[in-house]
């Protein structure tokens, strides 16, 4: 009979591109006993898993949780004492509005072995795969990574300090807030700032749109964009090829 050695490795699947999941991820879902996925991992890189190993859903998506959290802090726990090597898959990076390290600390409890793989944040990756930098030089210092949306429901309180940032501002899950969003930014001076929306980005079938945000909220409804998305908002977002393509047109006229 196999002996059972419980352990975890909390991986992080990168964007959505599943060629963009580092090696040594990959190389953990090879040796896993369980899978544990979440909504935004493809099938592609679930596949790369053994044949015998279990493969459980345990995504989330907005007003559709198939799992508390509870739940699958209690599921990884089992599945390793159960089955051997669980494999906690994320889209992202785990630690990144991931919950992931809330998952370490409940599987720490029992004395279960953790890895931690980072992955290939959406925030950094699908902002550049549009070649827009989040920092460059002569235009910004810094950027923010903020969440759209808090346990609650609500906008973030640091949305009203990012709004009033020279930083360039990345906002993950706000998609169903854009409109508010964009007043926020609004009312500290930057209606005029250019604004950027990507939904399912580094994926085939990626869309984006471009604006300002005093008009990207009626932009992406109109091109019917939703979740998963991102938005940034910062003077970088000028440097997207779209832009730059408009204004040498506009040179040669």
């Amino acid at each position: 009979m196999k002996t059972i050695i419980p352990r975890i490795s909390l991986v992080g699947a990168g964007p959505g591109d599943p060629d963009l999941i580092t090696v040594k991820g990959l190389k953990a879902i090879h040796s896993a006993d369980v899978v544990l996925y979440d909504a935004l991992v493809t099938d592609e890189i679930i596949n790369e898993a053994p044949e015998q190993a279990l493969k459980i859903y345990v995504g989330k998506r907005f007003n559709n949780h198939r799992y508390s959290q509870d739940e699958i802090n209690l599921l990884i726990v089992q599945m390793a004492f159960s089955h051997g090597h669980v494999v906690r898959l994320k889209g992202g990076d785990p630690f990144i509005f991931g919950r992931g390290h809330e998952e370490l600390e409940y599987a720490r409890s029992f004395d279960i072995p953790v890895a931690v793989i980072p992955g290939i944040s959406s925030s950094i990756a699908v902002p550049e795969l549009q070649h827009v930098p989040l920092t460059r030089r002569g235009v910004n210092e810094s950027f923010w990574v903020i969440t759209g949306t808090t346990s609650s429901g609500a906008i973030s309180a640091d949305m009203e300090l990012a709004a009033q940032s020279s930083a360039t501002i990345v906002i993950l899950m706000g998609m169903r807030k854009i409109e508010a969003i964009a007043s926020t930014f609004s009312k500290y001076g930057k209606s005029q700032t250019a604004a950027l929306v990507i939904q399912n980005g580094s994926r085939d079938n990626e869309r984006h749109v471009i604006g300002k945000v005093s008009d990207i909220a009626e932009k992406v409804s109109d091109e019917g964009l939703g979740a998963p998305g991102i938005i940034v908002i910062g003077n970088v977002v000028e440097l997207h090829p779209d832009i730059q393509q408009l204004a040498r047109v506009h040179i040669q006229k």
